[in-house]
């Protein structure tokens, strides 16, 4: 799925390389992803509804884009695909583009964008992602596909990049009943006890050097592109993470409250290097079964999150997949004490570029684009 690789060379044949443009809608990662082209050397695009944004941006001239696009919507993209490339823009996805556009109009936008979008197909049902998780060896929570089996606490999410957003805890049908939403897309997994870690890796299919990602399948024995771990996060949700303070679950809805996972903010943490061989092996896994899972896949390109969990007994859990940069990376724009140690000062938005950067030189901007 996506786009084809003789439409995106057909657009790419006109495209001035010593004038390419960054561009990405000014929310989500946008700072850190318009810093990062500003120090590649891009010039800079910003895509915004509404001029309160645009305003924002000039708190921060290190990132405030060269020029911007106001839109009435974000479906407006689709009619300024000739002017994105007349432009030479290449977009940068992250997942309030995904989510504001939405991924059928996302996978019919006409622009070079980073990265394979049609992985974003697999990304935006879990049902898809425990398939490719598991291809690539990774453990998860126990999935209940009957809320009636539910006999111990379980956390019920909702499709698409939602910031946690409706997320809920359940310990039997009736809790169940009573929270979801049936009119959205849901899962229903086992809730491990441990501590969550965010996992941000890049996957560079042009680079032959470094830790090299051994292929499966039809790949077996192939070296795909080098995997480099750029940073780790924690995030901060309201309300769940002060719950604790008030008492019981049963106490707090006695109160008529309920713990709501909505994301707003996130920390950097570094985990024991002891779990760094099996976090490498996880990630090594999940990109090399991106190129098995659909016939001529493209497989993983650039940045991507493996959500965990790890337990008492220091065993990894993989929860969610994000592929494409995800908002943790935000706490490194000055880079991470992991991207530190192989360049300072190297953000996931600053490595974008630094990859475009690099194919242009090399001739194969087609192999990172979609």
């Amino acid at each position: 799925m996506g786009v084809d690789i003789k439409t995106l060379q057909n657009w790419l044949s006109s495209y001035d390389y010593e004038s390419i443009t960054i561009g990405v809608v000014a929310s989500h990662s946008s700072l850190q992803i318009l810093h990062g082209a500003r120090q590649e050397g891009f010039r800079t695009l910003g895509i915004a509804v509404g001029e309160n944004r645009r305003k924002y941006y000039s708190a921060f001239p290190g990132a405030d884009p060269d020029e911007w696009l106001m839109l009435d919507n974000y479906d407006e993209m689709l009619d300024y695909a000739d002017w994105f490339r007349e432009r030479n823009v290449i977009i940068i996805p992250h997942g309030s583009l995904v989510e504001y556009l939405g991924s059928s109009n996302f996978k019919n936008l006409e622009v070079p964008t980073f990265g394979n979008r049609g992985i974003l197909h697999w990304e935006s049902s879990r049902e898809r992602q425990r398939k490719w998780l598991a291809m690539g060896g990774c453990s998860m929570p126990k999935v209940i596909d009957d809320p009636h089996d539910i006999d111990g606490p379980v956390i019920v999410k909702y499709a698409g990049a939602k910031g946690g957003e409706g997320y809920f805890i359940a310990r039997d049908y009736r809790d169940f009943k009573r929270n979801v939403n049936i009119e959205e897309e849901f899962t229903i997994q086992e809730y491990v006890l441990g501590c969550r870690y965010y996992l941000h890796f890049f996957f560079d299919p042009i680079a032959e050097d470094g830790y090299q990602v051994e292929g499966i399948g039809k790949n077996s024995g192939k070296k795909l592109g080098r995997l480099e771990l750029m940073s780790m996060d924690r995030r901060d949700e309201s309300n769940v993470d002060e719950f604790y303070k008030l008492g019981s679950l049963r106490d707090l809805r006695e109160m008529s409250l309920e713990p709501s996972f909505v994301v707003t903010g996130n920390q950097p943490v570094v985990i024991r290097e002891s779990l760094l061989p099996r976090a490498f092996e996880m990630a090594e896994g999940t990109v090399a079964a991106s190129f098995e899972l659909e016939e001529n896949s493209r497989g993983m390109i650039g940045s991507f999150c493996l959500e965990t969990i790890v337990t008492d007994k220091l065993e990894f859990r993989v929860f969610e997949i994000s592929a494409r940069i995800v908002a943790g990376s935000n706490p490194f724009v000055g880079g991470s004490p992991y991207s530190d140690i192989n360049e300072p000062f190297m953000s996931t938005g600053r490595r974008i570029s630094r990859s475009i950067k690099k194919a242009i030189s090399n001739n194969c901007l087609d192999s990172i684009l979609s």
